[in-house]
């Protein structure tokens, strides 16, 4: 049996427009860093509604979303 502790809720962010459409640099679309999502781990859940998505941090260093 595993005594892991779940990660801590992140922010949730306010609905932007800005975010939706082609943006400047400048944005005030939220941003995360990916140690904050993955913290120590090589993947992460992300929960969207009923529907479950796995973040993977690659050999390579890459990141990979799937459903």
């Amino acid at each position: 049996m595993s005594s892991r502790m779940p990660p801590p809720p992140l922010p949730t962010p306010a609905p932007d427009e800005a975010c939706a459409a082609p943006r400047p640099a400048s944005s005030t679309c939220p941003q995360w860093d990916s140690r904050t999502l993955l913290g120590q781990a090589e993947q992460a859940e992300i929960h969207h509604g009923d529907q479950v998505y796995r973040l993977r941090l690659t050999a390579l260093g890459k990141l990979i979303l799937t459903k």
